[in-house]
């Protein structure tokens, strides 16, 4: 099982290229759902990981999968522009996710 990244921001997803996970860059409703879609589909994609921003944009697909599906895990993770979190958060959570310092 891999890990897959839906972001709406290139340096999030090239952070976590870093690291060894792949991803894309969406920025509309529809791209978001599309891609969701896709990575459920996906027998490989174990974690899907979402920048915060853009769980508003389809939260009815989300939380179908979180509920009532075994795969793929999602995880709402910020991005380096989020608010009211230290500037090192996104560093301190890859670290504790998958142990690579980055």
């Amino acid at each position: 099982m891999k890990f897959f990244v839906i972001s709406d921001n290139i340096d999030t997803v090239t952070g976590m290229r870093l690291a060894g996970i792949d991803g894309v860059v969406v920025h509309s409703p529809n791209a978001v759902r599309s891609r969701i879609e896709q990575a459920a589909q996906d027998e490989s994609i174990g974690i899907l990981l979402i920048t915060e921003r853009l769980v508003p944009m389809c939260p009815e697909l989300i939380y179908d999968i979180k509920l009532n599906r075994r795969r793929p895990l999602i995880v709402e993770i910020p991005d380096r522009h989020s608010a009211g979190r230290s500037k090192d958060s996104i560093k301190k959570y890859v670290r504790d996710a998958i142990g690579v310092k980055v």
